[in-house]
This record gives C-alpha cells, structure tokens and sequence, in this order.
C-alpha cells in the first residue's frame, strides 16, 4: 500500500513525501520478505509453497526499488523536497470504486398477520394422516409402436 501510495504521491508532485511512503514500503518489504523465506524452510504439510517467489512478490520488490530511484533521481534533479521523518499517512476508507451499501430494512408487517393468525399455523395440532402405508405401483402397459418405414420420396429437395 505504501508503494502504490507513493506513487500516487509522486503523480501529484509531492515528492518527498513519496521518498518517505516508498522507504517505508522498502522496510516494510525486507520484513515480509524474511518472514517468506522462513515460511518456505519450515518442515510440514505447507513447505511446497514459496511465497517469496510468487510472481507478485517478486514485481512487488523490483516495482518499490524502481518508484524509490525514481522518486530521489527526480526530487534531486526537479522538486528539491525534504524528505520527512514521519511516513504519510495511508487512506484507509476508499472514496471511490467502490459502492455505498445500502441499509437492509424488513418490510412492514401486513394487518392480516395478527397473533391469531401465526399461531393457527401451529404444527402439532395437524391432523394425522394415514398415508403410511406405501400404494402399490401399477403395472406399466406396452404402447404399440407405428410401423414406421424410410421412405425415397419424401418430397424434399437438396439444391
């Protein structure tokens, strides 16, 4: 998030601040790529699995070094910026792409739905019915089948 926020910084000319948000994605990156490495040397069920060279992982660490030499070749060249301590802060809440949920709210009760009413859907005062016993299948009776023989004439045409 810090990369990609740098880089929307450094669009908006706010280079030293861009400086800041790549350095800490740098940081943050040398963690999340130690604790890769860790995960792929564990012994267990899960070792086939390497994250640190995930096809992401990788373009991740190249794209943070490229924006950083990026960002200090400019800021040295063009904008002059000091580079502050404290990283930028990230926007959390997203204002746009995405939609604005809208609130459930069950629908109002009709009048015909009175306490009288949902308790004579009551199940057990059912009467019982004695279907139990299974009905005998009937017999399936043979259809004859039309005699049907290819005819040469038919009347259609191939042109």
């Amino acid at each position: 998030a810090y990369c990609y926020h740098g880089q929307t910084l450094l669009a908006s000319d706010k280079c030293g601040e861009a400086i800041r948000s790549l350095q800490e994605s740098e940081k943050f990156f040398a963690k999340a790529e130690a604790l890769c490495k860790e995960y792929g040397e564990t012994k267990g069920p899960g070792t086939t699995a390497k994250p640190s060279g995930h096809l992401f992982f990788r373009k991740l660490g190249s794209l943070i070094k490229n924006t950083l030499e990026k960002c200090q070749r400019e800021n040295g060249f063009i904008y002059f910026q000091k580079v502050p301590a404290e990283a930028p802060q990230l926007e959390l809440k997203a204002n746009y792409g995405l939609v604005e949920p809208v609130p459930f709210e069950f629908p109002a009760l009709n009048t015909h739905w009175t306490p009288e009413t949902v308790a004579a859907f009551d199940l057990t005062k059912r009467p019982k019915e004695d279907t139990a016993k299974p009905k005998p299948d009937e017999e399936v009776k043979p259809l004859k089948e039309p005699d049907i023989k290819p005819q040469k004439d038919s009347g259609c045409q191939i042109s």
